[in-house]
């Protein structure tokens, strides 16, 4: 069942504010193509006027043929008045097919504005808004604003255009009759009202639904993806997930049903009003007519604009509303732009320093994630010196990664600071830093795209075809890709037609040679051999201890194989550093790290 409505005045109010999102949006559309815009404004106008020309040449056509059936003859003009009539009529059939190709044209250019702009905006957004489920709701709704609030915006154009007709039909009305046209226009109000009341009702039920569109959404994925495949044949899991999405589906279209119930009915009963009222006019003006105190002509003429009067105020009244609530959906997508990111360069931001001379160093830094109260990182000092490898190691959830967003500003310490040669991270430009740093994560992205740029990725726009197959050399990635039908050419991925799928290790060799190829002072690998087999992450750390020599490294692995290279190695337990040394002196030490690699070195014996 639906919910409960909210009050009148409420529902009112909040309609009437979102009407402050109208002017954000039309300077996206002024922005997304302003020749268009003002040919297709031009157009409407002029399309506008053509309705009351052409009852203002039926009447002098109907009133000169009563004339000759009294015995006049007819004007010399009477011919020429019909065939302007006629090329009125075909101009407007022109400009009808013209405002057509510029709505086409507006909507495909304003899509891509919007869309780009969206695009543009997320990517600058910091990395706590995408890890926050509320934040990924408003995110689809402005994505989905993004494409389909081209309709309001051919309404904007339409109502412009049903005033211009309403305002030239009414006044020859309210010329004959200004009670009559009041009452066209109180007539409307009701079916006004409702309609309103009823598309606020459909926008929170909208809002409602969002997080149960996004699980059908995403049931559907899980229901016919390649990577669910396997374990939906051998867990049976496919009546489950179409048992969800069939009563979720269900429970959706019983909202929707009910809520359209009582539009249907309500409405009905509403536009009975402002039909009686067209009618009751209709009737005065023919009555006036049958009394001789109306030619034809005039009665053809206020027919016409009567009926063009009440056609266009309804249209307006409700074009209108729907362009008020419609304005409802509009809040996420201008609430979006509105978002600022907390981490961000500031105006007088420094370059990261070239070459960098005493390294990175953690001072009392403490971090939680948002909405969490747990410390992953609780008072760490931390230094990592330049030419210096050095390992994080412990178990999940230690903050090991939180070191790495850290180091890379994807977040800001909850207190603390850290420093860059001598210098708060805060002062130098985010992009000018993140450039000199090179990252794998182990949830790295796989690119659908040709080889060559799924590996350009590391340095878009600036590397040469030399660099990237030198970069797929040193991540042992070439080989693979040489083998491929169309090599560095070869779209990789299922998902477009000819791409070729790589296994998990050939992905990871593909993602760590955009590393290689950023050639950063620091390069980090999150977990960067957990794909590889035995053989290839020897030969992968072998070409590693090479390729960083003399650069900053920081790897974060389980496997005491790969930490065993670095010159230093951390194990973090409780936000803080519980141990550190060579591989030797731990192991010597007898504390932790000698412990986990025991357990680890007894598996293989």
């Amino acid at each position: 069942m639906v919910e409960a409505s909210p009050s009148l005045w409420h529902s009112w109010r909040e309609r009437l504010a979102s009407l402050r999102n109208i002017p954000p949006l039309l300077r996206l559309v002024w922005d997304s193509g302003p020749r268009i815009v003002l040919a297709d404004l031009a157009l409407r106008i002029a399309a506008a006027l053509i309705p009351i020309s052409m009852l203002a040449l039926a009447k002098r056509i109907l009133d000169a043929i009563q004339a000759q059936s009294g015995g006049q003859p007819l004007p010399d003009a009477f011919w020429w008045l019909v065939a302007a009539e006629f090329g009125l009529a075909a101009l407007g059939a022109i400009l009808g097919r013209c405002i057509g190709y510029f709505d086409a044209l507006l909507a495909d250019r304003f899509t891509r504005h919007t869309s780009l702009r969206v695009m543009h905006h997320a990517a600058g957004l910091d990395l706590a808004a995408y890890e926050d489920p509320a934040f990924h709701d408003r995110l689809e709704r402005a994505r989905v604003q993004a494409t389909d609030r081209i309709a309001m915006v051919h309404a904007m154009g339409a109502m412009l255009q049903q005033f211009i007709i309403a305002a030239s039909l009414a006044v020859s009305v309210f010329w004959f009759s200004p009670w009559l046209l009041a009452l066209l226009v109180i007539a409307v109000a009701p079916a006004f009202l409702g309609e309103s009341h009823f598309a606020f009702l459909g926008y929170s039920l909208n809002i409602r639904q969002t997080p149960a569109r996004r699980q059908l959404d995403y049931l559907r994925v899980l229901g016919a993806s390649k990577e669910s495949a396997k374990e939906l044949k051998l867990f049976g899991l496919s009546g489950f997930l179409t048992g969800e999405y069939s009563r979720l589906s269900n429970e959706l279209y019983g909202q929707n049903a009910a809520l359209a119930k009582q539009r249907l009915r309500v409405g009905a009963m509403l536009s009975l009003v402002s039909t009686a009222a067209y009618y009751g006019a209709y009737a005065y003006v023919i009555f006036r007519t049958v009394n001789g105190e109306l030619s034809w002509g005039t009665l053809q003429f206020l027919a016409g604009a009567i009926a063009g009067a009440s056609s266009n105020i309804q249209n307006i009244f409700a074009t209108f509303s729907s362009i008020a609530d419609q304005s409802l959906f509009l809040t996420d997508l201008v609430e979006f732009f509105r978002v600022k990111p907390a981490v961000a360069s500031k105006p007088d931001a420094i370059p990261a320093p070239r070459p960098i001379r005493d390294g990175f160093r953690f001072e009392n830094v403490s971090f939680r994630y948002p909405g969490s109260q747990r410390l992953v990182l609780d008072d760490l000092n931390l230094s990592i010196e330049p030419g210096e490898r050095v390992a994080l190691i412990g178990e999940n959830g230690e903050g090991k990664t939180t070191i790495v967003k850290l180091i890379t500003r994807l977040y800001d310490p909850s207190s603390g600071r850290i420093l860059l040669d001598g210098v708060d991270l805060r002062e130098y430009s985010i992009a000018d830093l993140q450039g000199q740093i090179g990252v794998i994560f182990q949830d790295f992205m796989r690119y659908e795209m040709p080889a060559r740029q799924n590996i350009a990725v590391g340095r878009i726009g600036e590397a040469p075809e030399r660099e990237v197959v030198a970069a797929a050399r040193k991540s042992m990635a070439d080989a693979l890709i040489r083998r491929l039908p169309g090599q560095y050419d070869q779209i990789l991925g299922r998902r477009f037609e000819g791409g070729v799928d790589l296994s998990g290790g050939e992905w990871q060799k593909v993602a760590l040679a955009r590393a290689y190829l950023r050639d950063a002072q620091l390069l980090i690998l999150d977990e960067p051999t957990a794909s590889l087999d035995a053989r290839s992450e020897f030969e992968v750390f072998r070409r590693f201890a090479e390729l960083t020599e003399a650069k900053m490294a920081l790897l974060i692995s389980h496997r005491f194989s790969t930490v065993k290279m670095a010159d230093r190695i951390i194990v973090l337990a409780g936000g803080r550093i519980a141990e550190e040394g060579s591989h030797s002196q731990l192991v010597a030490r007898g504390g932790q790290y000698a412990s986990l690699f025991e357990l680890q070195a007894s598996s293989y014996r």
